[in-house]
């Protein structure tokens, strides 16, 4: 119901790595520290070699260990690179719930272990804290200053909702809400548009309850097609949340084109992981 499936990781190892280990050298995190966080994004890292889907799993669980592994170790001073690694943790358990749990019990596991890694990050945010202080929760998740922290947070909570869903409703859908708007009006561009895509999902399932309409789903699917067409999700989801059922030839023009994307290397590298996920998610709509 909630959750906003198909939620890019755009290419960032490279720069996340060095934002992390420049942050983690310039507050004296010890020599052991820094290698267990080389060591995890070594094997978060997706882009750098061919990306085999069946023996990523492996690599993600690692990455999850090593950053636990790290983050007790790390300074209280240090807050930029512990909101890192928490949104780092909180981030992977989500694509390991999305990609490789197909048991549902263990998916509720995973998204609620990942949204209360996002809320420790949120919570190491003095803005946050002043205003849910003053304010309240929702008022302080629309005041969130860090993009990445509030949209995996609002991600995992929502993917935790679908198991809860009187949760969801007394409450629990704004809150998502707010989180995809505050990450919208921070940087609608993160991953590959990943807020504006999440919106939209969001939208076209819960619509009724927040007052919005299908139209607004559908400018936030076109939006996010512009501005990452090759994050193949934004197709699949504009036509699996939106033009199955409703927009039959639109839903015909958005499959064939992830079916013709997937034709090329250099696009289905761009996005390892979940533009495997959507060409799968693609035959499968498509009846292949």
């Amino acid at each position: 119901m909630l959750s906003s499936r198909g939620i890019t990781i755009r290419s960032l190892g490279t720069v996340a790595l060095v934002l992390l280990l420049g942050s983690a050298v310039a507050h004296g995190v010890d020599a052991d520290v820094h290698a267990l966080l080389d060591e995890a994004e070594a094997a978060f890292d997706r882009w750098s070699k061919p990306f085999d889907f069946d023996t990523y799993e492996a690599s993600l669980r690692r990455a999850i260990s090593l950053w636990e592994e790290a983050l007790p170790q790390l300074s209280d001073e240090d807050t930029a690179t512990r909101v890192q690694v928490l949104n780092r943790i909180s981030q992977a358990l989500f694509e390991l719930a999305t990609a490789y749990q197909p048991n549902a019990r263990d998916r509720e596991a995973t998204f609620e272990r990942a949204r209360d890694f996002g809320l420790e990050a949120l919570n190491l945010d003095p803005v946050f804290v002043a205003t849910r202080k003053a304010d309240g929760t929702r008022a302080a998740l629309r005041a969130a200053t860090d993009v990445e922290t509030i949209f995996w947070y609002g991600n995992t909570l929502g993917s935790w909702l679908d198991f809860h869903r009187t949760k969801a409703l007394f409450g629990g859908v704004r809150d998502v809400r707010a989180c995809f708007e505050r990450s919208i009006e921070l940087d609608e561009t993160y991953d590959g548009a990943g807020p504006r895509r999440a919106m939209g999902i969001f939208v076209a399932q819960a619509h009724f309850l927040v007052g919005l309409s299908l139209r607004d789903a559908v400018e936030h699917f076109e939006r996010s097609i512009e501005i990452a067409p090759t994050f193949l999700e934004n197709h699949v989801n504009f036509a699996e949340y939106y033009a199955r059922g409703t927009d039959e030839d639109l839903f015909d023009r958005l499959i064939a084109t992830v079916l013709e994307a997937a034709e090329d290397p250099s696009i289905v590298a761009a996005h390892p992981l979940y533009n495997h996920l959507a060409i799968e998610r693609a035959k499968a709509l498509a009846g292949e």
